[in-house]
Formats: structure tokens, sequence, C-alpha cells
């Protein structure tokens, strides 16, 4: 008579992924042909259409500092108007890209405060829960400036979002070529001398890549080619997001209450047979 409902949580498949891509100037290395940065877009952009339609996406693009290029939409022109518009720059701030993104979540989903909030949120679940949005962070290098990347790791996994971290190039490194944009070929970013390095394998500090996925419950992956780098896409884990409906359940109780009546009619026959 009261129709009870119950809540229950379903999956589903809205969720806001931040794509958080390396515009540095080394991601204009040839080892991928036709350049790193070149793959990484069309391997992005080839994800983003495989995903369900009202899947959203933001894009932040980080070189020596951090910007948000197109804040969560489910708009694929737009995404693919803003992914087809980087270009590099000097330096590499990983730490600055994760806390970019960290605040690109944060206006989208307001159990993740903005980094600038130094309170932990208050998230529905039980401890350790995650938020369904995520940040995929890709780079081909070493972060060289902005704030400390396991930092703002630890950041984002107080706020339950997951990271997943993407190595991309080659052990060997080339030459670099990003005809056309603005200050390519400025002997501070190699002149397309071939890209070393240094103590990094792949010139990737993994061992970073791999502590900020852990710490926040993602993955570390390795790529050295544009298949790679898609099937490594195509391997993320991205169907997090669940949504609480409310259930009526009047008619379990009515069930149960025939079930009752069932039982009672039948022992009261057996204990008072008719005549």
């Amino acid at each position: 008579v009261a129709r009870p409902v119950a809540v229950v949580r379903v999956p589903t498949n809205e969720t806001s992924i931040i794509l958080a891509l390396d515009v540095s100037r080394s991601m204009c290395s040839t080892d991928i042909p036709p350049n790193r940065l070149i793959a990484a877009q069309n391997a992005a952009l080839e994800f983003i259409e495989r995903q369900p339609p009202d899947t959203r996406f933001g894009i932040v693009a980080f070189a020596g500092f951090a910007q948000l290029i197109q804040e969560p939409t489910a708009d694929r022109a737009a995404l693919t108007t803003a992914v087809r518009s980087l270009t590099t720059a000097r330096s590499t701030a990983i730490g600055s890209g994760i806390l970019t993104a960290l605040d690109a979540i944060a206006a989208v989903n307001a159990d993740v405060p903005p980094v600038d909030r130094m309170a932990a949120p208050e998230r529905d679940g039980p401890p350790g829960a995650y938020v369904p949005e995520i940040i995929v962070l890709l780079t081909d290098g070493v972060s060289t400036t902005g704030p400390p990347a396991i930092e703002m790791a630890r950041l984002a996994a107080e706020r339950g979002v997951r990271i997943y971290t993407i190595g991309f190039g080659t052990p060997n490194g080339s030459s670099m070529s990003c005809a056309g944009q603005p200050g390519f070929g400025d002997p501070a970013f190699g002149g397309g001398a071939p890209f070393g390095g240094g103590g990094f394998r792949r010139g990737i500090d993994e061992d970073t890549l791999v502590a900020i996925a852990d710490m926040t419950g993602g993955a570390y992956y390795a790529a050295s080619s544009a298949s790679e780098l898609q099937s490594v896409f195509a391997d993320l884990p991205i169907s997090f997001r669940t949504r609480a409906e409310e259930t009526e359940i009047s008619a379990l109780f009515a069930a149960a209450g025939a079930l009752l009546a069932i039982v009672a009619i039948g022992l009261s026959l057996l204990w008072n047979p008719l005549p």
C-alpha cells in the first residue's frame, strides 16, 4: 500500500574522461611517424569516436604550463577541433597537467573539490571509493617544471580520481619535425637534432608514471608505436560510472504476502481438513 522503494546503483555509460596530453617539443620526434604529436592526436580522436555518444571528454594540454583546451563535452566536432589545434611548446610540467585536469573534473562533479581547496572531499560511497571521472595522461618525457607530479597525484588520490598514465616513445628517439609550428627549430628545442632520453629508458620517467598510476588506482601503459598507442586506448577500463535509481519493490512485498497466504491456506487444510 505504501509503494516502498529501494535505492540501487546501476551501471551507465555516461562518464567524463580528461585527456591530459603532453605537447612539449619532444612530441615533434619522428620516431613514430609522422611524429609523436600527430600519432597521439590520431589515437586520441579514434578513442573518442569509439565511445558512447554521451561520454564526455575534456582536453588538457601541458608543456611548460597546462591549459584546459576543451572543457568536458560530448560534442565530437568540438573535441576534434580541440585535439587538432594542439601545438608544441617548451618544457614539460606533468604536475601542472594533473592539477588542471583535476580542476576540470571539479567543474563537473561537486564531490571533487578544486585543488585550491585543501579539505578532502566527502564522497558518496565507502572509503577508497572512486569517482566516475578519470584522467588519461600521455607523456613522452620527464617533468622539468611545475608542481611535483607525485604531489598532484596524491591530491587526485584524495579525491578518488584515477589516473591512467601512458609513456609514449621509442628507445632510440629520432630527429624532430613539427614544420610550421611557431618556434620550431630554436636550438633550445634541439633544432631537429636527435632526441636523447638522458638517464631514462625511452626518454620517459616511467618510475614516476607507474607511481602516479599506482597511487591513484589507475594503471601505467607503454606504447612505442602508433598501433600500440591505439591498443592502449582501446584497453583502457573506462566503464566506471553508476547512477542511483529508485526501484519500486512493492511487488516483492505482494509476492511475499501471496506466498504466506498460500502457505497459510495449505496448513489450514492440513490441520483442519474439509469434511
